[in-house]
């Protein structure tokens, strides 16, 4: 719980700083900086090879995108996801945001996702299923019109930063395993227009 709050300053904090004329880069060092002022190490640097501590992904690119020279103009969506290693536990957040004036479809692509995410962590509850969160997220967004990943998904999380069970944004409800009192989990709506 400390280590998500930290993670969610400091990703608030780089959200702020999404505008026309920014690197991806400079997004990365922006994170790292403030990750460590916490007294933190970045959670995704190094891991599997990943040089950086924030993944930024940009327009088409759903997710995994690597920090670069590229210059964010007006209209762009970019992810930001971002995660904490603090007191030898993970936390991993992301948040999609617009940069400057993006389209009205970009916008309603933001709302759902964000609105999916609310929708598959209220399924969160003990008793529930890994498949009730699923199909919440997936009845939603295909309601909406767009689409979810199905490549990709969400994870269990603790001194590792990718635990079981595994977390889709599609599934049945009442299928898959049993939510306990105790796990950790990230929901991670990906949708795709």
């Amino acid at each position: 719980a400390e280590g998500g709050k930290i993670l969610a300053t400091v990703l608030k904090e780089i959200e702020k700083l999404v505008r026309p004329g920014i690197t991806t880069l400079e997004l990365d060092r922006a994170s790292e900086a403030l990750i460590l002022s916490y007294k933190a190490k970045p959670g995704f640097k190094n891991y599997g090879g990943f040089p950086y501590s924030l993944c930024v992904s940009v327009n088409e690119n759903i997710v995994h995108g690597f920090p670069s020279d590229y210059v964010l103009k007006d209209g762009d969506i970019v992810g930001l996801d971002l995660g904490v290693l603090y007191k030898g536990y993970n936390s991993d957040m992301a948040v999609t945001v617009a940069v400057g004036e993006a389209s009205f479809e970009a916008k309603r692509l933001i709302n759902v996702a964000k609105k999916s995410l609310r929708l598959g962590i209220k399924k969160a509850k003990v008793g529930n299923t890994i498949g009730d969160i699923g199909n919440t997220i997936q009845r939603f967004v295909e309601d909406q019109g767009f689409g979810v990943v199905r490549d990709l998904c969400g994870h269990g999380i603790g001194k590792k930063l990718h635990e079981d069970p595994r977390v889709p944004n599609f599934g049945k409800r009442g299928s898959g395993e049993k939510i306990l009192e105790g796990m950790t989990i990230c929901i991670e709506p990906m949708v795709t227009a």
